[in-house]
């Protein structure tokens, strides 16, 4: 089994930053496994922010591009997302993901509200 906790949520004024952390707990594995990040605005569909393979590199979804950076710690088994810049769009609800085995694992996501 594995788990995911993201935290770091919260609220900020537009041009603000905020760095969110999916710690990876359950089976050892944080080694081998991708992490995506992900979000979700009331009334649209979850989309993905950005993923970090196993030993590469991160990429990004455009709307992430140039303000937010994903890092992962292997010794804490933790993935952050640091945002930078932030709009009022950037307001949704962010999850980590892996899958593991043909299982998809989320957390249970961290809220991030953004005023203009």
């Amino acid at each position: 089994q594995v788990q995911l906790v993201e935290s770091g949520g919260g609220s900020v004024q537009a041009g603000g930053s905020l760095i969110l952390s999916c710690t990876v707990s359950g089976i050892d594995i944080f080694n081998i496994i991708d992490i995506d990040w992900y979000r979700e605005a009331p009334g649209k569909q979850r989309e993905l922010v950005g993923s970090i393979p196993s030993g590469g590199r991160a990429n990004y979804a455009d709307a992430a591009k140039g303000r937010f950076t994903i890092s992962r710690d292997y010794d804490k088994k933790t993935v952050s997302l640091e945002m930078n810049n932030l709009r009022p769009e950037d307001s949704a609800d962010y999850y980590c993901r892996t899958s593991f085995l043909e299982t998809v694992y989320w957390g249970q996501g961290t809220q991030v509200t953004v005023s203009s």
